[in-house]
């Protein structure tokens, strides 16, 4: 497995002039951070991840994580080892409150960061990105007492978190939870249950787990809106904040999965000797809608985990490409053989591989950066914009990202050929890591279906025809650059189909017909959203050049992967039209007795 490099370069280039991190940093709240200052910090994040987070990877889906009969579920020591280093570095801390020990960074700096992490390894990120998401659910939903015990530990990465939501009744349709919590004397509820697909549910990393579960008190209405969120903690907490007694928490197995090993995938109990001890966050029935502040974080950091894992596979393709020699490229003359990078279909594959991720990065970092508008913005429309925006983008983050994850790193295999086929050059181990991304957090079939049904019509469409209307907007900035007219010209259509799309979505007066196009359309919208944020690059990186950056190669390759992505990628929106526009006919023609005919 070749060494991971992080791509700071591209992830300061996003920053800098296509999310514009400077405004940002003048928001109320960010007023100690700086470009400059966000730029150093990254260049530190990425020498962390590569030298102490990236040489894990290999063992640890080597070793995986074993579960002994008493429940304990232990890590190889490099796992270990390297979560120490993670912790006394201070990285899980980036973008935390700074009044429980966070460094209070934007989240559209927190993002690189979790980037490189998750290109590193994976399935130890997965540890430090659910503990965010439990930060984040404490810190807005929680009581000053609950904040005062727990936060700046799981902030610190002293303990970490989890979110525990799934049953076996109970997966995407998360009314049917029927853990049960009983309320005490005392203030606190017992809790009784067991919780499947827990992602680190359990290990030997932390000093304590902090688990946020969903349950049902007595006589809750049924479904989602009988559900409330309870902090159940692995260990007790004394009054003076040391840990305490062992709670009524355990692991009862761990699962046996295609990939991500070294994260721990726990089937849990809960309250099986007497009841776990559990403490109310918020109000009672109302544990789904704090829930979901975890699940929105959680999704944008999955749509991440595509990206991340496809950077990795990307970048081993092209290190292998330049190695592996077969064949005679045209003009070689025998007996020389050539590196299969100057095969054109290699060269092609690697393209695709390079401009979707970068496509990508910008979609997710301009996801990011909505979430500190809608958060810190200097007045309550750029809040509202902010959140507006981060809302319609997140399914597209999350689902569009993730289905690229799976297919760059399906590409990273291809170039590969056999070897990729075999485990000793690790291309197969990104695949397979890889391939969880699009079922949990929300299979991308729910992102699609809240994209379609709950998306598109916020504010009365109003969101996101402000959206297609930027993107047509950028039209104008193409005047006088005759040499990028393919990325223009491709844009305009690209925008255009799906508007056209969207105004179709909008009309169709049949719910089935609007959900047999969502996954089309989601795919579409990822598709022109990535052509919009490349043909800017494009813009910018022209205008560096022509102002004193003159034979800048990284340039001259921002120019060059918008406009392969806008003559071989924009036009599959072409394709993926009739999909969304077609209804659900064709769907249900054949009856279900005769689907396994």
């Amino acid at each position: 497995m070749s060494d991971y490099r992080p791509p700071l370069r591209d992830m300061k280039f996003v920053l800098e002039h296509l999310v514009d991190l400077d405004t940002i940093a003048e928001f109320p709240g960010y007023e100690h951070v700086d470009r400059e200052l966000s730029f150093s910090a990254l260049d530190e994040a990425g020498r962390f991840m590569a030298e102490v987070i990236a040489p894990t990877n290999r063992i640890g889906d080597e070793v995986g994580a074993a579960i002994d009969p008493k429940g304990t579920v232990t890590l190889a020591p490099e796992i270990k080892r390297a979560y120490e280093q993670f912790v006394t570095a201070g990285w899980g801390a980036v973008k935390s409150t700074a009044e429980y020990g966070g460094h209070g960074f934007p989240t559209v700096v927190g993002i690189p960061v979790m980037e490189m992490l998750t290109s590193a390894n994976m399935a130890f990120s997965l540890c430090p990105m659910l503990t965010a998401s439990a930060i984040l659910a404490l810190d807005q939903h929680g009581s000053d007492e609950l904040k005062a015990v727990y936060l700046e530990k799981l902030i610190s990465g002293e303990w970490t978190g989890t979110m525990v939501l799934t049953e076996s009744e109970a997966g995407s349709d998360v009314g049917a939870v029927r853990t049960k919590a009983e309320p005490q004397d005392d203030g606190t509820w017992r809790i009784y249950g067991n919780k499947i697909f827990i992602t680190w549910g359990d290990h030997d990393v932390a000093d304590n787990i902090i688990h946020l579960v969903l349950a049902r008190v007595p006589d809750a209405p049924p479904g989602t809106k009988g559900i409330s969120l309870f902090i159940v903690p692995k260990y007790l907490v004394n009054p003076d904040g040391s840990r305490g007694e062992r709670n009524d928490v355990t692991a009862v197995s761990l699962e046996h999965k295609l990939g991500i090993h070294s994260s721990p995938t726990a089937v849990m109990a809960f309250g099986e000797n007497g009841g776990a001890i559990g403490y109310l966050v918020g109000e009672v029935n109302q544990g789904m809608r704090y829930m979901f502040t975890m699940m929105n974080d959680a999704r944008l950091h999955v749509g991440l985990e595509g990206l991340g894992i496809a950077e990795r596979a990307y970048q081993q393709a092209v290190d292998y490409a330049k190695e592996r020699r077969q064949g005679r490229a045209i003009g070689t003359r025998p007996p020389e053989t050539s590196p299969i990078i100057e095969h054109p279909d290699v060269r092609r594959m690697l393209m695709t591989m390079r401009a979707n991720i970068e496509a990508m990065r910008a979609l997710m970092y301009d996801n990011a950066a909505a979430l500190d508008w809608a958060e810190n913005g200097p007045d309550e429309e750029a809040r509202q914009f902010g959140a507006a925006r981060a809302a319609l983008l997140t399914p597209v983050s999350k689902a569009w990202g993730t289905d690229l994850g799976v297919e760059l790193t399906s590409l990273g295999v291809q170039i590969h050929g056999g070897m990729g086929f075999v485990e000793e050059t690790g291309a197969a181990q990104h695949y397979r890591d890889a391939r969880i991304a699009p079922i949990y957090e929300g299979t991308n079939g729910i992102q699609a279906i809240d994209l379609v049904l709950r998306k598109l019509p916020m504010a009365d469409g109003a969101v996101v025809t402000g959206y297609l209307s930027e993107m047509a907007a950028l039209d104008g900035e193409f005047e006088g650059h005759d040499d990028l007219a393919s990325i223009r010209i491709n844009l305009d259509d690209g925008v255009a189909l799906l508007a056209e799309a969207t105004e179709w979505l909008a009309a169709a007066e049949d719910v089935n017909d609007r959900l047999a196009g969502a996954s089309p359309y989601l795919r579409m919208f990822g598709v022109v959203a990535g052509g919009y944020y490349l043909a800017k690059s494009a813009l910018v990186a022209t205008r560096l050049l022509n102002n004193g950056g003159a034979g800048d190669r990284f340039l001259e390759a921002k120019v060059v992967t918008a406009r392969f992505y806008a003559e071989q990628i924009l036009p599959q929106a072409a394709g993926l039209l009739p999909a969304v526009t077609r209804g659900a006919a064709p769907l249900f023609a054949i009856d279900d007795e005769l689907m396994g005919v």
